[in-house]
């Protein structure tokens, strides 16, 4: 086996196989899923910078990508998923997260912290790199760049579209939010995970009663409803106001007293 297929293990199984090429692991017989390989569906395998030159989000399979990795320039990496496996401790400075349930933000945020201090690029992952990740990415951005919960939820997902923060996570982020500005400051609720109750979005304008009466508008009868006048055709004249005067040049070719003449055809 080449040095460069020992170097990648599958980043779900974590042993060594073709998993994008669809071969199946000779020791767990992991493979892709089908649904996948129909759709031709990949992620990428480079994280996503999220501050320049130092913060990366992604998944654990970005995170055991170690030739990619480097070629970015990181050299730190922070697990958030105790169960995943630290795979290049010789090549890696890593610092992983002990807790399931409750995300330790402040922990992680020291880490964060020394990285910066030192110049270094670090690579912070879970499994899919679309919620525990995200979260303590958010978090250190609130912590050390001053923004709150909505306006860090942005910036991330801006650069990283697949986030998907569970309802749990979230309201971790507004916990830690309060501890960290004091309040909660109140938004919309992201989409990231559906609201059992929600009220409409009005724009600011006042509530509508649907149940008070229509406006009662003027009764004047219709034009439609007058009684028809009756002119004989051979008396209906156009513009004219006296009804003995004839009409001596009429575009129209119409006179007083009914006659038609010739319409000029210059």
């Amino acid at each position: 086996m080449r040095k460069r297929e020992r170097e990648n293990p599958c980043g779900v199984c974590g042993h060594y196989h073709k998993y994008e090429e669809g071969e199946v692991c000779g020791i767990c017989g992991h493979r892709i899923p089908a649904t996948i390989e129909k759709s031709g569906l990949q992620t990428s395998a480079f994280p996503s910078e999220i501050l320049p030159e130092f913060l990366y989000l992604g998944s654990y399979d970005n995170a055991s990508r170690a030739e990619l990795l480097k070629t970015q320039g990181i050299s730190r990496v922070l697990n958030t998923v105790p169960a995943c496996q630290n795979l290049y401790k010789n090549s890696f400075t890593y610092h992983c997260l002990q807790e399931e349930k409750t995300l330790p933000f402040d922990d992680a945020i020291l880490f964060l912290e020394q990285c910066e201090k030192d110049k270094a690029r670090v690579l912070v992952h879970c499994m899919s790199g679309k919620s525990r990740s995200p979260a303590i990415v958010i978090a250190y951005l609130m912590k050390c760049k001053g923004w709150r919960l909505a306006q860090s939820y942005q910036w991330v997902k801006d650069r990283r579209p697949s986030v998907e923060l569970s309802s749990a996570v979230y309201q971790q982020l507004e916990e830690y939010e309060r501890n960290t500005f004091g309040s909660f400051e109140s938004s919309p609720i992201p989409a990231f995970f559906p609201a059992s109750q929600t009220q409409p979005f009005g724009f600011g304008f006042p509530k509508v009663d649907n149940t008070a009466p229509a406006p009662a508008f003027n009764n004047t009868a219709s034009i439609f409803d007058r009684a028809a006048i009756n002119i004989p055709p051979q008396e209906f004249t156009f513009g004219a106001t006296n009804n003995e005067m004839k009409i001596s040049s009429n575009p129209f070719g119409f006179t007083a007293n009914g006659n038609d003449t010739p319409m000029d055809s210059s």
